[in-house]
């Protein structure tokens, strides 16, 4: 029988270096981990879910003068992402290590938590300001500018971290390096 793997959850705000961390910390673990992201789950939703109900709404709206992007989660989004967590916990217990990469909002972190009942997982929040957020949302060209800003205040509510971790103040490879320190990867 296959042990279970480790589990790396990285959890923060779009545009916060969370795939760039994933990316420098496969490259340093002892044991191989498999990087999964929770966009490569919304990729697999064909185009009409997006900007529908039952799928994935973003509404451009203003706060304090500056761009906002509210998600709204419908039905099938929903079942798309929970099976995204059962996915992560059954490849977990086949034996592979995962470095997850998502953003969580709502009762993502609860259900995320009873999924993976009974492995190892290690809870990382990923931080930086909300200025470096938006500048890093700018430059990068491929994210609604106000994304950051919406979920700036709800990713990290009722989270309790076993690492934390600011990208404002190291590149993802330090970063990868503090999280292979904490958990001995």
């Amino acid at each position: 029988m296959t042990a279970p793997g480790r589990i790396i959850l990285l959890n923060g705000v779009g545009s916060v270096g969370k795939s760039s961390i994933a990316k420098a910390l496969q490259r340093i673990t002892a044991e191989p981990f498999l990087h999964v992201s929770m966009d490569d789950f919304l990729d697999m939703m064909p185009p009409s879910l997006f900007e529908a109900p039952d799928g994935m709404v973003f509404t451009p709206r203003e706060v304090g003068g500056k761009p906002s992007v509210e998600i709204t989660v419908g039905p099938a989004a929903e079942h798309a992402l929970r099976g995204m967590r059962a996915a992560m916990a059954a490849m977990a217990r086949e034996g592979n290590n995962l470095i997850i990469d998502d953003v969580l909002i709502g009762n993502d972190a609860a259900e995320y938590a009873e999924a993976l009942a009974g492995l190892q997982v290690h809870w990382v929040g990923v931080f930086a300001p909300l200025d470096v957020l938006e500048e890093r949302e700018r430059k990068r060209g491929d994210r609604d500018v106000g994304l950051a800003r919406w979920l700036f205040d709800r990713v990290h509510q009722g989270i309790r971290y076993d690492l934390e971790i600011d990208s404002s103040f190291a590149d993802p490879a330090k970063c990868a390096q503090q999280i292979r320190a904490a958990f001995g990867l």
